[in-house]
């Protein structure tokens, strides 16, 4: 994992060395992979904080109470990728089910195409209609998705990721940002259920695990 390799950067860079592969290595690349790790956790320190919260906790009183923080992967930058974003102007609302037999409407306002654990991928990015009717959520996009995790290390459900609509052709979708639906903590709440054409066949070790209330 890079934070692996960040921690003995941090031990030698400065210093005279033999090694090639530092004589290459700029201080921009390890400043930036710097921003990005700290970004990360910084992520996982604000929702820890909600999910202590009362007012903002999806956690049942018998779970918050006791509650000490979220299981995460270790940040990794590798998971985050830069994807050539494809707009689909074109394509027609559906409903997209949910875990309590609810529907919500939603279109595919874009497909984003990337590489990640060596394979080209691709993943549905989905625009609601009710949210981007309000101020505070015009450009947001919801990026839901299961990979091979799910039911071992992480939800059997599936993960989510917030987007915001971007300027250009590319998208930056960060992993490690990934969290689990609010029914995966308390079954009160209605997720959506994530669709198929939305599966990575492939190990996504970034983001929120599985929730296990009796660890803390």
């Amino acid at each position: 994992m890079r934070i692996l390799v960040l921690i003995l950067l941090f031990g030698v860079f400065g210093c005279k060395t033999d090694k090639k592969y530092h004589d290459t290595l700029e201080e921009s690349e390890v400043l930036v992979e710097v921003d990005a790790l700290q970004a990360i956790l910084d992520y996982q320190k604000e929702m820890n904080e909600e999910f202590k919260n009362p007012e903002t906790s999806p956690l049942p009183d018998r779970y918050r109470k006791d509650f000490e923080a979220l299981d995460f992967f270790a940040p990794d930058t590798n998971y985050i990728v830069t994807a050539k974003f494809v707009r689909t102007p074109e394509a027609l609302p559906f409903m997209m089910p949910s875990t309590t037999g609810d529907a919500s409407e939603e279109t595919v306002y874009g497909i984003a195409h990337f590489t990640l654990n060596g394979k080209n991928r691709q993943l549905e990015v989905y625009q609601n209609k009710e949210l981007m009717q309000q101020e505070k959520y015009g450009d947001y996009l919801f990026l839901p998705f299961t990979d091979n995790t799910n039911g071992r290390e992480t939800y059997t459900g599936g993960r989510y990721i917030d987007l915001t609509i971007p300027d250009g052709d590319t998208i930056v979708i960060d992993f490690n940002k990934a969290y689990n639906p609010y029914c995966a903590y308390n079954k009160k709440f209605s997720c959506p259920i994530v669709p198929s054409v939305n599966n990575l066949d492939t190990e996504i070790r970034a983001g929120v695990k599985a929730f296990e209330p009796h660890k803390k």
